[in-house]
């Protein structure tokens, strides 16, 4: 199988880790999240995560999703575009609240990505932009009839057979990787942080403290 670029290009929190592991389990040199090329594309320096894109096969989580647009405009039709979503809005919200009590609180990703350090009090506001996102690259795709773009949802049933068809490639004879990020070795004290600023920031929102949301998401 001739291996072409492949962006995954759903929000994380949506099958984005079980996206790398079949291509992994693929052959694919893959890349996952990459904060230093987050932090390029908050400072809008497209041309330097392109360069990067050029070292590997295959991308997910963050920033790829957010730079479909200039990820196509670089590869075109000669590159493999994969929408992750989860079975439901509310699903991908309570996946992400939960998974932000375990990240770094003094390195938060989403308020580069999401324009918020957490969900929490803001979860209308993120519901609205994953849909939007979702709604935005299939409309992108819908116009580009000679793209390479599949939707996928493992909730739905989606798995090798549908991955495998759409890259042109045999099905493994391996059981499909569902993957969900083990967060059983996450220092206590970080989640109690997370849950401390959490509390924080509702409180903010209750007296009417709503900061506009970080440019860049």
């Amino acid at each position: 199988m001739v291996k072409r670029k492949l962006f995954g290009i759903g929000y994380n929190k949506t099958g984005t880790s079980t996206l790398g592991a079949c291509l992994r389990q693929l052959g694919y040199n893959h890349v996952s999240h990459n904060g230093p090329m987050l932090d390029a594309y908050g400072r809008a320096d497209f041309d330097r995560v392109i360069a990067e894109t050029r070292k590997y096969d295959s991308f997910e989580d963050w920033p790829w999703p957010l730079m479909f647009r200039q990820f196509y405009a670089e590869y075109g039709d000669d590159a493999d575009y994969v929408l992750t979503v989860r079975a439901s809005p509310e699903i991908w919200l309570e996946s992400l609240k939960k998974h932000s009590l375990t990240t770094n609180p003094d390195r938060p990703m989403r308020t580069v990505a999401l324009g918020r350090k957490y969900p929490h009090g803001y979860e209308a506001e993120h519901i609205r932009k994953y849909e939007e996102h979702n709604a935005t690259v299939r409309a992108y795709f819908a116009a580009r009839p000679r793209a390479r773009f599949i939707e996928l949802c493992w909730e739905r049933g989606d798995g090798w057979t549908e991955l495998c068809a759409f890259l042109g490639c045999d099905v493994p004879d391996a059981p499909f990787p569902h993957i969900r990020p083990n967060e059983s070795g996450i220092d206590p004290r970080l989640i109690e942080r997370n849950k401390a600023n959490i509390a924080a920031q509702l409180a903010r929102i209750a007296q009417g403290e709503t900061p506009p949301m970080a440019m860049g998401a």
